[in-house]
């Protein structure tokens, strides 16, 4: 009883200090306030889509975290997944520390439920539970994150493999380079094509080259084929022609790589459709064999 007093006693004491912080947040530091103004985020709906207001769990228990030491180690670590998918630092420290504290406090609040319910249980499975689940918890939204970034990024490859097609075509039409760029930037839609217009438009206002802003965009959403373009179009230098083909060979080999990773994928679910069968197969055979195997260790 005193070890589900304590852990009562710690929910209702971390979830108290949670509503007391979140109610009052932090002021947000001046130079993130003007990192986010220099890299809006954009969503699928197009470049000028406005951001929805946090949902009370985010203000609660990310914007809480976000300006201390380890909120600020995630936020960092992740900024170019945070970044290609759209989501704020806040809402994915709330992810953390919501499955984190559900992971951790599952077991005990059960436990607590089934004794004031007559049911008597013992603490020691209770707290391995919470042990195993709590960093469980805190891990998986990193990895799902991980996940949606990665499928954000072959998306864009994709796009931009199409863009590069594009910007070939408008290139031997006669159209400058910088023409033809931006051409190819309006010939889409989609969050890929707004934020390639944007990376274009940026570069454009600061003086700069158009491949600096392409380098720029990549280096923010680690898509390192934007960089490998800007490289190789800077060691180009204006010559029309040259540009051209290096487009054109990026683009083939964006497509080959997309058709390398559909294959590898299909692949991968045709082995995963396999387990399923081979987990039956061993069920059967342990139903089948298990009346012998009783009979010989048990039968004499």
């Amino acid at each position: 009883m005193t070890t589900l007093a304590l852990f009562l006693g710690l929910g209702l004491g971390l979830g108290g200090w949670l509503l007391a912080t979140g109610a009052v947040p932090a002021p947000i530091p001046l130079e993130r306030a003007l990192a986010d103004l220099q890299r809006r985020r954009t969503t699928d709906t197009g470049a000028g889509a406005e951001r929805r207001p946090p949902s009370i769990a985010t203000r609660l228990l990310g914007q809480t975290w976000l300006e201390t030491g380890l909120g600020r180690r995630l936020s960092s670590r992740a900024s170019a997944d945070l970044r290609i998918t759209g989501t704020t630092p806040a809402e994915h420290l709330a992810a953390h520390v919501g499955i984190g504290l559900t992971g951790l406090l599952w077991a005990p609040f059960t436990v607590g439920l089934l004794r004031l319910a007559g049911i008597e249980i013992g603490f020691t499975l209770p707290l391995w539970l919470s042990l195993a689940l709590a960093p469980v918890g805190a891990i998986y939204p990193s990895l799902a994150l991980s996940s949606k970034a990665e499928t954000r990024r072959r998306s864009f490859r994709h796009a931009f493999s199409s863009f590069l097609d594009i910007v070939s075509i408008s290139l031997a039409g006669g159209r400058g380079v910088e023409t033809a760029l931006v051409a190819g930037s309006e010939a889409g839609q989609g969050w890929a094509f707004a934020e390639i217009r944007r990376a274009l438009f940026e570069a454009r206002l600061l003086g700069e080259t158009p491949w600096a802003g392409l380098a720029r965009l990549g280096a923010d959403l680690d898509v390192p084929e934007l960089g490998e373009l800007a490289a190789s179009a800077a060691l180009a230098g204006s010559e029309g022609a040259r540009v051209r083909a290096s487009l054109a060979a990026k683009a083939r080999a964006l497509r080959l790589r997309g058709l390398t990773e559909i294959e590898a994928a299909a692949q991968s679910a045709s082995e995963r459709m396999s387990l399923p069968i081979v987990a039956l197969m061993v069920g059967f055979i342990l139903f089948l064999t298990y009346p012998a195997v009783d009979q010989v260790l048990y039968g004499l």
